[in-house]
């Protein structure tokens, strides 16, 4: 028999980067319209852009599904009630963004620590201006969340000559990347002597605001943050505050609430902030890396074999051997 799979498509449409087979039948979907009458046998769904929420709004429609893949690592926007207490398998694109995230936050702790801000607003305004900057080697990074995307980071800040550690959910010694992990009860602890704390956490009802203005207070005043996790899981206006402040030398937002971020934002004007709008992982070729690694999964599911990243929906995310 011919699997039916669902596309709801993105942009841009994905039509050419799956790979057609005989024992497969693709039904491309608007996200802006209503599942065509076809969908509803569909068993198999790949969603590209979760932030839509069309599964929540047309859940109903799809009356045969067994497995959906979220285009994402993060699940948050597509783990609804109903869909969370069914039998529907969910699966996310877990490992597919590691690599650009990881540069694109080292790439936030160089321009926090050279000062680019500053260089580039003295090339806008035509004026040779040298001075000293700081260096990343030496400095303790504290990595806010332990899976594969900080897990890379770690390892390349461990080869700018940065000592790293790790605050997951539980404590463990010795990890090859993070060194001393601890548990996220000590985290304000673990704050006390960081240069930079990189925050990489999933959006869970566990790590709501874990970020909060009592860690934030721990921070010395010569430390920088960056989050290129979720907006929820930090107490945004207290970072605000501490940069308005003087409190802290810096941040870097990929993340925030809400997105997209208002042009009347506040957020725009916050002395010693690098704003970007939720771009860390977006790298060329990833939507080919998505339909591979969907590939690769839809082949398993035609076997009845076990998938890849298959998101625990209890913990709001695919768990990894690290935890």
């Amino acid at each position: 028999m011919t699997l039916l799979v669902g596309v709801v498509e993105g942009d841009p449409p994905s039509r050419d980067v799956l790979a057609s087979r005989p024992d497969v039948r693709y039904v491309f979907i608007d996200p802006g319209s209503p599942p065509p009458a076809e969908a509803a046998a569909a068993e198999a769904l790949l969603i590209w852009n979760v932030r839509s929420g069309y599964l929540r709004d047309h859940w109903r429609d799809f009356t045969r599904l067994r497995w959906v893949h979220a285009g994402t690592a993060g699940v948050e926007r597509v783990l609804f009630p109903e869909l969370a207490t069914s039998d529907v398998v969910l699966t996310n694109s877990r490992y597919v963004f590691d690599e650009a995230l990881a540069e694109y936050t080292i790439g936030l702790m160089l321009a926090l620590t050279k000062d680019l801000q500053t260089t580039l607003r003295h090339q806008s305004e035509h004026r040779w201006v040298q001075r000293e900057t700081e260096t990343l080697s030496g400095k303790n990074v504290v990595m806010v969340g332990v899976g594969p995307i900080a897990r890379r980071t770690a390892q390349i800040a461990r080869a700018l000559g940065m000592s790293v550690r790790g605050i997951g959910r539980t404590a463990r010694r010795g990890d090859p990347d993070f060194g001393d992990i601890v548990a996220a009860g000590a985290l304000r602890a673990a704050f006390v002597d960081a240069d930079y704390v990189v925050m990489v956490l999933p959006s869970t009802p566990e790590t709501a605001g874990l970020v909060d203005a009592r860690a934030i207070a721990e921070l010395r005043p010569t430390a920088r943050l960056i989050n290129v996790g979720r907006g929820s899981t930090l107490d945004q206006g207290a970072l605000c505050a501490a940069l308005r402040d003087g409190r802290l030398a810096g941040a870097a937002l990929d993340v925030m609430t809400p997105e997209p971020l208002p042009a009347d934002s506040p957020l725009w004007e916050v002395p010693n902030l690098i704003i970007s709008p939720h771009m860390s992982g977006d790298h060329a070729g990833w939507q080919r890396d998505i339909a591979e690694l969907f590939t690769r999964n839809l082949e398993r599911f035609l076997q009845g074999e076990p998938l890849l990243n298959v998101v625990d929906k209890t913990l709001g995310y695919a768990p990894s051997e690290h935890v």
